[in-house]
């Protein structure tokens, strides 16, 4: 796919961010169930906002750090499909943990762990980057190598054709524009002049 000039759309960026923020926690849950799940009694949304939860001197702190780091790695995959440019996928990975940020303030205070910001800023890193590396191998692999090739042979096709009509490679050489006007049409093969600029157009 090419892309084309892209389109101010406030409602399609607002539905894209409150989309993946909620794939983002749905996500979260199932790795946190999963990991966490079994070594607690009761999930509760502490071991999603609560910065405390995020801590490397216990082992349910560590389920808690991979279950946010594999939720980042799928997010990179939401990306890929949800935003579908490479360019755009930091700043929505950014909103994203700002928005995170937010909700982690107004639910536990601002967060005082340097485990919790480190872990944080890697899911960052890790989301952004590799959601830009997928969509970028996804926007080469759109591009049809068969374009190169068939563009590769209407050069070599008009190469071809100005080195059997001299006359008309005189005629568009920028060297010679002030005598253009005394072009001679006579050695010049107009059934292959037009059978070359047909495929040009196509």
């Amino acid at each position: 796919m090419f892309y084309g000039t892209a389109v101010w759309d406030p409602w399609l960026i607002v539905a894209q961010i409150v989309c993946f923020q909620c794939l983002y926690y749905l996500t979260l849950g199932i790795f946190t169930a999963i990991l966490v799940g079994t070594r607690v009694s009761r999930m509760s949304l502490v071991y999603f906002f609560d910065y405390a939860t995020v801590t490397a001197s216990t082992v349910t702190g560590w389920c808690v750090i991979a279950s946010f780091i594999l939720t980042s790695l799928a997010g990179a995959g939401y990306l890929l499909y949800l935003i579908e440019r490479s360019k755009k996928c930091l700043d929505f990975s950014a909103t994203f943990y700002i928005i995170h940020l937010l909700i982690c303030i107004i639910y536990g205070g601002w967060p005082s762990s340097i485990t919790w910001w480190v872990v944080n800023v890697t899911g960052l890193a890790v989301m952004a980057l590799l959601s830009e590396y997928l969509c970028i191998r996804r926007e080469l692999h759109e591009i049809p190598i068969s374009r190169f090739r068939s563009s590769k042979l209407l050069l070599l096709h008009f190469e071809s054709f100005l080195s059997e009509n001299a006359s008309f490679h005189y005629f568009i050489s920028p060297y010679h524009w002030p005598e253009r006007y005394h072009f001679d049409l006579a050695p010049f093969n107009s059934t292959h002049y037009f059978r070359t600029l047909i495929m040009l157009l196509l």
